[in-house]
């Protein structure tokens, strides 16, 4: 399976910190915002990643980023110049998909929770047309909510209900087979001309293909927004950092907990970070796991 991170747009919600910079640059606590959706794609598997962004921030995210391969992964980049919807990324990258299935996760969404990577690998073995993932929440009517039976099928997806039926957020990960590029690229623009992830998730629905996996208790899904969540997002992460003595989203310790590179790669990489106490935690991490033994 790709990887796909959407992390365009202009951060409107968030001016006057977004008129200089991407919304998915901005620090979430101790790292940029866009390592959270790249670990969720590393913890599910994934070792080719495409980052869609704006022709102005990609060169930002390629001083970050690089081609990956410290982490022992690819990352391609391509321009969305203009935020004409979710499900326009599979169009824009219908190429590095190819025949492969697809995930799908946008740049201001964290996701947190004990044996979330096990759920995840599992959710790419088992893919049969579309998995969502869905999240209880106090307001879904400002969300996408999905509906399940009793058996936990799911039955409906509507984007914002007034009386919604449920109170589960569809949340901003997806994962495709193959199919989704032309569902995608078959979809007519929405009244706010926009090709809508939802109207692709509808065509999967009544196809009898869409399953919502259920993050229930024990997990937190977050977005970052506002100026209210960006702060709720870092001291969130803050305090789960501090207390476990562990670090959410640390790109160089998945990669060397999911065997993409090795401890001694990975203590390099603290290395050049040695100043920081996130570079001191990268080395101790690959130190732990055998580096220079």
């Amino acid at each position: 399976m790709r990887g796909i991170v959407l992390a365009g747009g202009s951060g409107t919600r968030l001016h006057p910190l977004t008129q200089a910079v991407s919304k998915q640059l901005l620090p979430v606590y101790d790292k940029p915002m866009v390592y959270y959706p790249l670990s969720v794609l590393m913890l599910a598997g994934m070792r080719d990643v495409l980052l869609i962004s704006t022709p102005v921030d990609l060169p930002l995210f390629r001083r970050l980023l690089g081609d990956g391969s410290q982490f022992g992964i690819n990352i391609e980049y391509a321009e969305q110049p203009q935020p004409n919807g979710l499900a326009e990324a599979f169009v824009i990258g219908a190429d590095f998909i190819g025949g492969d299935p697809v995930a799908l996760v946008l740049g201001d969404n964290i996701f947190y929770g004990q044996g979330f990577s096990r759920v995840l690998q599992q959710s790419t073995r088992d893919l049969d047309g579309c998995t969502l993932f869905g999240y209880p929440v106090r307001d879904p009517h400002r969300y996408g909510v999905g509906e399940v039976d009793g058996n936990g099928k799911l039955v409906s997806i509507v984007e914002k209900p007034e009386h919604p039926r449920s109170n589960k957020a569809i949340t901003g990960l997806y994962f495709y087979d193959n199919d989704v590029v032309e569902i995608a690229r078959g979809l007519a623009p929405s009244p706010r001309g926009e090709l809508e992830i939802t109207d692709v998730n509808t065509t999967y629905l009544e196809q009898g293909r869409a399953h919502l996996t259920e993050l229930g208790r024990g997990y937190a899904w977050l977005d970052t927004g506002t100026h209210d969540s960006l702060l709720e997002a870092g001291q969130f992460v803050q305090v789960l950092e501090h207390r476990q003595g562990v670090r959410i989203a640390c790109l160089e310790e998945i990669a060397l907990r999911m065997g993409f590179i090795s401890a001694d790669q990975c203590h390099a990489l603290g290395a050049k970070l040695a100043k920081s106490a996130y570079g001191e935690y990268v080395m101790d991490v690959a130190r732990s796991a055998g580096a220079g033994t």
